[in-house]
């Protein structure tokens, strides 16, 4: 088993706090347009982490390296347009994560080509700083848009298949425990039942190169 390693988690840190709070933000910042009050009176409509990081799912995500944030509640009975305000909420909190990725990548290009990241200790770690945190939001990003509740990715798959309740019910109810299972069975065999890492991989190294980042 792999020793922890504390310095290894204060650079990854930084950008699991950013992206876990931008994400759960945007959902109530959303939600909160699209007309329903839930997430501003539940003061949520803020940057401050401790309105949305869920202590257990920040712990998975920095030992086993999937987690979640406290869910942002809204009622659907209160939006203007439920049909697609729904999907706007759900697509919220993934879509800022991309655009926190893409600004960092870009951010980091720039300060790679100006100060060589092995120039010194300090130069280096800030460099591994931003690496974890591009590559962590594109971690949210893949991660979340998985169609399996609790993840946004259920929201949109969900709303399709309410005209077939039977199908609904079953995945609602035992969709967390196969999403659940599949994490646990991955991280115990190590074996990749859900091919998340790499497609951050191929779209975060991607990016990168595209903002003139050559590694």
């Amino acid at each position: 088993m792999e020793s922890f390693d504390l310095a290894r988690v204060l650079k990854f840190l930084p950008g699991i706090v950013l992206g876990l709070t931008v994400h759960e933000f945007c959902h109530a910042l959303v939600a909160h347009l699209c007309g329903d009050s839930t997430s501003k009176d539940q003061g949520r409509v803020t940057l401050n982490p401790l309105k949305h990081i869920d202590p257990l799912g920040f712990i998975m995500l920095i030992f086993a390296g999937f987690g979640w944030a406290k869910p942002v509640e809204f009622n659907e009975q209160n939006l203007r347009n439920p049909k697609y305000d729904v999907i706007k909420i759900a697509l919220a909190g993934p879509l800022s994560n991309a655009v926190i990725a893409m600004i960092l990548s870009v951010i980091f290009s720039i300060y790679s080509s100006l100060v060589p990241v092995y120039q010194s200790h300090v130069t280096q770690i800030i460099s591994e700083v931003f690496l974890y945190a591009i590559y962590i939001n594109w971690g949210l990003f893949i991660f979340n848009l998985i169609p399996l509740p609790p993840l946004d990715g259920s929201h949109l798959l969900f709303y399709q298949l309410r005209r077939f309740p039977a199908v609904y019910d079953a995945l609602y109810k035992y969709g967390s425990f196969l999403l659940f299972g599949l994490i646990i069975a991955t991280f115990l065999t190590k074996i990749n039942f859900l091919p998340i890492w790499p497609a951050i991989q191929y779209i975060g190294g991607g990016f990168l190169t595209l903002v003139g980042y050559s590694g």
